[in-house]
């Protein structure tokens, strides 16, 4: 018996790397239902077939931006997963009106039926681009989180405990560099990089997983869960996917370029998970940290009173170690990803 035993739980956006993912972990608790819900119908059909567990799914089609049609699904519901998002840097930028559709009013919308519903737990996932944001994705996504975190002070009588976490770029997701890498050697003989110097939080989908379900269920609600992970340079993560693939398709690794091709909009250098400010009033709970805040700060204290102060200071990936390239090669390998 798990946390998410017999639960209906709704998945926002569930068809994409992390929601296949999650479903695969929330199987083995076997919930009483989970429902997929997201736009692309060729996706669903995809995963309708990939998942067997024919009676455990229902899929939903719809918006994260259609309010009706989100309260409808959420009926019953126990336990609701926000995966949805416009999270590509540079379409952000270019659509800003479309990324705060998604992903505000999207999360505003979330909040509301979740409220009506009077579902028990909503968890938020959130990113590093959200700490002090230099783009319009970060900038939509620290605005949910706020959302979020005032979400939990104003439901009233209302049981449901809204969190969010905070990811890294997840290695291998939908999007994600490591694939784009992979393609470019086998289909251009050349890999574009923006920077040598850009290092960047990584995690696994398990851990992302992990993550999310611990949050879904150990939270009191408003805050938001960091995962402690390893730092990469990105042009290390370039050349090891380099070598490993040239190897497996067997081409001199002479005959792949990379190339510097400087940072896109709204790009930077280095990603944070929590700023200096924010530390202290965070908990450190070993593999992660729970940062609660301020302004609540005093109702999720006592909830916290057993746990670790967090190290004050800023946790950012220009300020710590990185991976050697040994050790981000192992860890690739492991995880099937080269």
């Amino acid at each position: 018996m798990g946390y998410y035993t017999d639960k209906k739980v709704l998945i926002i956006g569930g068809t994409g790397t992390i929601g296949k993912g999650l479903i695969k972990e929330l199987i083995k608790d076997n919930p009483s239902v989970i429902r997929i819900f997201s736009r692309d119908e060729y996706k669903q059909f995809v995963m309708e077939k990939q998942f067997k567990h024919g009676e455990l799914f229902r899929y939903l089609i719809g918006d994260v931006r259609d309010y009706e049609r989100l309260e409808r699904a959420m009926c019953d519901v126990d336990i609701v997963f926000n995966l949805a998002a416009m999270k590509h840097v540079p379409s952000c930028e270019y659509n800003p009106t479309e990324a705060i559709k998604t992903n505000i009013e999207g999360m505003e919308n979330v909040i509301k039926a979740a409220m009506h519903n009077n579902v028990e737990s909503v968890v938020f996932t959130s990113s590093d681009k959200a700490i002090n944001p230099t783009n319009t994705y970060g900038a939509t996504k620290l605005l949910a989180e706020k959302l979020v975190q005032a979400a939990n002070f104003s439901k009233g009588y209302v049981r449901t405990r809204f969190v969010a976490v905070r990811f890294g770029n997840v290695m291998g997701s939908r999007g994600s560099v490591i694939p784009l890498f992979k393609n470019q050697i086998e289909e251009d003989r050349c890999i574009t990089v923006t920077d040598s110097t850009m290092t960047r939080f990584m995690m696994t989908l398990s851990q992302a997983v992990k993550l999310i379900m611990t949050a879904g269920e150990k939270a009191y609600g408003g805050e938001a869960f960091v995962l402690k992970m390893p730092i990469v340079k990105l042009q290390d993560l370039a050349e090891v996917v380099l070598e490993e693939t040239c190897k497996k398709i067997k081409i001199p690794r002479e005959e792949i370029d990379i190339k510097h091709i400087g940072l896109r909009a709204g790009e930077r250098k280095f990603e944070e998970l929590m700023t200096k400010e924010e530390s202290e009033f965070a908990y450190d709970l070993g593999s992660m940290y729970s940062v609660i805040p301020p302004t609540y700060a005093n109702e999720l204290e006592r909830y916290y009173t057993n746990e670790i102060k967090a190290e004050v200071g800023s946790y950012n990936s220009s300020s710590m170690d990185v991976m050697s390239k040994e050790q981000l090669r192992t860890m690739l390998l492991e995880e099937n990803l080269i």
